[in-house]
């Protein structure tokens, strides 16, 4: 499942640079900046597998768009966003563990829209890459190891550097104040937490991320 949202991710991202050419380079072209701000649910991907739950957390940062033509546009945005992961502790439910880790992120989409004037579904898709800033934990285990694999719980983040494939579907509405877009987004990290080599522990500590966001933006035409 994982590697099909990946590879269509890929696929998206530059299909519209071929397919829609003579679209790219007609008028009228549109800029437009602004805000944006949302939820986070994500969780680590770990090889030997640690059971969790999705953690939950914010995000928000700044917007810059150009649509070039009637179809297709670019986005880049600058963010701060909350990942990490809440590890899943089914039958003893007094224990609890989970680990926050807040990062820089910026997304560079190819944009698809459609639709009438005022109201327009769209997608983005495209690379993302990131730095980790810091990291804090809630340790609720009492000293308890219920057969668990608990290496990661004092392993700090190795690698800062984060890198992976971003998409996302929303609707946006047009209205004389500016443009309102809500959106759900998709992240795939193929970078890892951790080192994985072989003579490490973990093979695989790579982010998964699911997010809401709405956007304001105010259009600057040319």
């Amino acid at each position: 499942m994982k590697l099909s949202v990946a590879i269509f991710l890929i696929v998206f991202a530059f299909i519209p640079f071929e397919s829609n050419a003579q679209i790219i380079i007609t008028e009228p072209y549109e800029f437009a900046v602004g805000a944006s701000g949302g939820m986070t649910f994500s969780s680590v991907v770990f090889n030997p597998k640690v059971p969790q739950a999705r953690l939950q957390g914010l995000t928000f940062g700044v917007t810059g768009r150009m649509t070039m033509g009637e179809y297709v546009g670019l986005q880049l945005e600058l963010n701060y966003v909350q990942e990490g992961w809440l590890e899943d502790y089914e039958e003893f439910p007094d224990l609890t563990y989970s680990r926050r880790l807040h990062y820089l992120q910026l997304p560079f989409y190819t944009r698809v829209q459609f639709g009438g004037k005022n109201v327009k579904g769209f997608l983005n898709a495209g690379p993302q890459i990131g730095y980790f800033l810091n990291e804090s934990s809630e340790n609720h285990l009492n000293g308890e190891t219920p057969g668990r694999v608990n290496n990661q719980h004092d392993m700090p983040v190795e690698n800062r550097f984060q890198w992976g494939l971003s998409g996302g579907v929303g609707i946006e509405i047009r209205t004389g104040i500016g443009y309102f877009l809500l959106e759900g987004r998709y992240f795939y990290s193929f970078g890892d937490i951790y080192s994985t080599k072989r003579s490490d522990f973990f093979s695989k500590a790579s982010g998964e991320v699911f997010s809401g966001k709405l956007t304001y933006l105010i259009p600057i035409r040319k």
